[in-house]
């Protein structure tokens, strides 16, 4: 009896060791996962531990919203472009908003091609499938989900950037800023004559949603020394790309000229100008200032000159000058000759 006794005691001992073993070994494993869920995500700890843009208020007192084409085979944003292919930790910026739109760790909003406003509504949300069909761009399915080889990435397509920004005037800090907002990659592919590219729009996305992940890519600046390099983030933060305005905000809704080159770029200019002169004159016309100023200088001058020459002269302008005068036996400071006449006695 006791020894049957013993063998259930045993037996529920292995049975409460195996089944404390197997919630371990489920912990373990569901921590794994979720590390490896987690790897590619940023928390919010790593998204607000990096310098990034300052945050525009809806309050604002004066802002104006351009959008900018962005030629990457310029000097100035072939950054974004190079290298074409991955190299190791190094991609280009499409390639990078490309494999993180895959991931699900961005939003991707459509084109707009009625308006080419910068879209956010959940109706515009990019479909990673759809995109991929609808661009031919190649994939295979794997255990693991869809498999896309980087040579098979169009990012080498992908030679001009839509960029919305805004400058704005941010009363509360009494200081003037230039902000990026959204950015859209155009893909430029030959047509079948070669008489040129046809540029496809591809989707926007929100600059402050890809600004954490930004943050962690660089990019070279300079072809004279390649070892300046910065963030993607500093790069658009201080505003370093280049690029023509072809669209703004107003209240009719119309954009630059199209088929005239020569009003097209009266325009831009006209804009740019009007934007720069708002920053200068935030506290008032310079110019105006510095007319006034040289006026109350050249008075300073004019009254120093005068007072030197007094000086040399021996008198003031503001005294009377004083003469001597003799003085006679009498005292008197100037007295006539004096006639006596003398009486005759009879």
């Amino acid at each position: 009896m006791m020894r049957k006794i013993l063998i259930v005691v045993f037996a529920l001992i292995a049975v409460q060791g195996a089944f404390a073993q197997s919630a371990k070994r489920r912990a373990e494993q569901a921590e794994a996962q979720a590390r490896k869920s987690n790897q590619n995500q940023l928390s919010t700890r790593a998204q607000i531990s990096f310098p990034t843009q300052a945050e525009m208020q809806e309050d604002v007192v004066w802002r104006r919203d351009v959008y900018r084409e962005i030629n990457l085979t310029q000097d100035a944003n072939a950054g974004l472009y190079y290298p074409v292919e991955p190299q190791g930790s190094q991609m280009n910026l499409f390639t990078y908003l490309f494999k993180l739109m895959l991931r699900g760790q961005i939003k991707a909003y459509d084109y707009d091609v009625n308006t080419g406003d910068a879209r956010f509504d959940e109706s515009l949300r990019v479909k990673p499938l759809e995109f991929l069909k609808k661009y031919e761009i190649y994939y295979e399915r794997t255990d693991r989900g869809i498999h896309i080889d980087d040579a098979d990435i169009p990012s080498r397509e992908v030679k001009t950037y839509f960029i919305k920004e805004s400058s704005y005037y941010d009363q509360n800090t009494a200081t003037f800023h230039t902000k990026v907002l959204a950015l859209c990659p155009v893909m430029v592919r030959d047509d079948d004559f070669g008489d040129g590219g046809t540029k496809y729009p591809l989707f926007w996305v929100k600059y402050d949603d890809i600004a954490p992940f930004l943050a962690r890519q660089t990019i070279m600046t300079s072809n004279l020394n390649n070892a300046a390099t910065m963030s993607v983030d500093d790069y658009f933060t201080m505003n370093r790309y280049k690029g023509k305005i072809y669209k703004t905000n107003n209240m009719q809704g119309t954009t630059l000229p199209q088929d005239n080159d020569t009003l097209r770029t009266k325009a831009q200019n006209k804009i740019e100008q009007e934007i720069l002169a708002f920053e200068k004159n935030m506290w008032g016309n310079q110019a105006r200032k510095d007319s006034l100023d040289s006026i109350a200088n050249l008075d300073k001058k004019e009254l120093k000159k005068a007072r030197k020459a007094n000086r040399r002269s021996g008198g003031s302008s503001s005294t009377v000058k004083r003469t001597r005068r003799s003085k006679s036996p009498s005292g008197s400071a100037n007295s006539s000759a004096r006639v006596t006449v003398r009486r005759q006695r009879h």
